[in-house]
């Protein structure tokens, strides 16, 4: 589903990522994990063709983030951190837009709008205006609009940031229902997250790849929480010998 091979990033002399290369297969919920300035978000953008890598590339169900933009965007469903909304449109009014952008089919556009807003529990806002929504509500409609087209790919970045906790919950239900149908990435540094939603795991740090497996294989010996704080620390230290970080990235 996504090959990347040798992604950078480069914002001036600062290089946000760094070569890193990993492969995700179909049906496979992934934690994208790290502490906030890791590289996450911009990995992401990268994927999605928001942004050009300064080097290496990347593939999504086949099509090149260089050469095929279009098709990979059309793969794709994505949830930045902040919902794209625009506040001047209903909510059924903004996800037909976003369905038809996506290339919905005019015969299939009404059931797709309908069970996208019926999956994201939103029967009972979809005629107010997004500008008239709380911050929970905001996140299911971008939610919906991630999942209208139903994409084989879903990335989802920082999903329950500023969410109370029973939004929280709800959002993390949602997710757990796209397992079923999706292949999801989920962009969070929250640990939470990753162990309730996840099947794999791919910790960034700094801008490379600290460590990457299996739920199952990490956390046979050690907690997550244990796990996470052992690769962003042999990362960042200067002090670590060769042999502790190849431990660390087993």
């Amino acid at each position: 589903m996504i090959k990347a091979e040798g992604l950078r990033k480069h914002y001036g002399d600062v290089e946000a990522v760094k070569g890193i290369s990993f492969e995700i297969s179909k049906g496979s919920v992934v934690g994208l994990l790290g502490p906030n300035g890791a590289g996450k978000t911009t990995t992401i953008r990268l994927l999605t063709t928001f942004l050009p890598p300064t080097a290496g590339t990347a593939s999504i169900a086949g099509f090149d983030i260089r050469k095929q933009a279009a098709e990979v965007r059309r793969n794709i469903g994505y949830l930045p951190e902040t919902p794209p909304l625009y506040p001047e449109m209903r909510v059924d009014e903004y996800i037909t837009f976003v369905a038809k952008l996506k290339g919905v089919a005019r015969a299939e556009l009404s059931a797709a709008v309908e069970k996208a807003i019926t999956r994201c529990s939103l029967v009972e806002v979809a005629h107010k205006l997004c500008s008239q929504l709380s911050k929970g509500y905001k996140q299911r409609v971008g939610l919906a609009q991630a999942i209208v087209h139903e994409p084989p790919l879903i990335i989802l970045d920082e999903p329950t940031s500023g969410l109370d906790p029973a939004q929280i919950i709800e959002i993390r239900r949602l997710i757990s229902e796209l397992k079923d149908k999706h292949t999801v990435v989920l962009s969070t540094h929250i640990l939470s997250e990753v162990a309730e939603n996840c099947s794999e795991l791919i910790i960034i740090a700094d801008g490379s790849i600290a460590l990457s497996g299996t739920m199952q294989e990490l956390t046979a010996e050690k907690s997550l929480e244990q796990l996470f704080l052992q690769a962003v620390f042999k990362r960042k230290s200067p002090d670590s010998s060769p042999e502790q970080s190849a431990q660390v990235r087993q």
